[in-house]
């Protein structure tokens, strides 16, 4: 199943099985002027969205045979669109699976089709370049990260990185040593507008540590600050 609108506006690919909340979550994206396709098959979704490179994913995770973590997985294998997972599942474990293998963000059903509306404009109205323009390179350690080329290094190798990921390390690198809290985490990378659990830049954290093969605490490229934060460290 696919809908598409104007080939210049911001694509959004629904990945749901229940065709009344596609239809009614198309409708409201319509309305403001995205473009929509939508599937209710897993393997098909990842068909369209090679074909089509979407700008966003919503993405439920309990889809029928492939599901939504293995979607996600298989999406992040060519494809550096922001994903929004959806679960009926309100416990912590569900939304880490699907933040682990590099979902953006997540929604709990039943939500407000307005409300996710405005999560996705929030996402893609979020800042690329941090305030200070004029240093688009930094270096902590063999770490370096290139704004420009949007290019993660350790050690002169490429790691691999989301958007999202990217943006978070970004943020952290701007301030060298500086303890910011999720808080100000949030507000910098998702944007002050953002709203839902601050938690989310743990799991975020937790990815790059393990992209940078850091431990985590007090050693590593990504420290935490009991009781505040996290701050950048020069590693191992």
């Amino acid at each position: 199943m696919s809908r598409t609108q104007a080939h210049d506006a911001p694509c959004v690919l629904i990945v749901e099985d229940e065709e009344p909340l596609v239809r009614l979550i198309g409708d409201y994206l319509r309305r403001d002027g995205f473009a929509v396709q939508a599937s209710g098959d897993g393997a098909e979704a990842v068909d369209l969205a090679g074909a089509h490179d979407p700008t966003v994913v919503i993405l439920d995770l309990g889809l029928p045979g492939m599901d939504g973590v293995e979607v996600c997985r298989r999406l992040r294998t060519f494809s550096d669109c922001y994903i929004i997972m959806l679960t009926a599942r309100a416990d912590e474990v569900d939304r880490l699976i699907g933040l682990s293998v590099g979902a953006d963000d997540y929604v709990t059903k039943p939500f407000s089709p307005r409300e996710l509306v405005l999560r996705v404009k929030a996402m893609l109205r979020r800042p690329r370049l941090p305030l200070d323009q004029a240093r688009r390179q930094h270096a902590v350690g063999e770490l370096t990260l290139d704004r420009t080329a949007r290019e993660v290094r350790l050690a002169d190798e490429p790691v691999e990185l989301t958007r999202t990921e990217f943006d978070l390390l970004a943020a952290m690198m701007t301030d060298p040593g500086a303890a910011l809290s999720r808080r100000e985490l949030i507000d910098r990378v998702w944007g002050e507008d953002w709203v839902g659990d601050e938690h989310l830049v743990d799991v975020h954290v937790g990815n790059l540590r393990r992209k940078l093969g850091d431990s985590g605490g007090d050693s590593g490229y990504i420290r935490t600050v009991r009781g505040v934060g996290y701050k950048t460290g020069p590693g191992r």
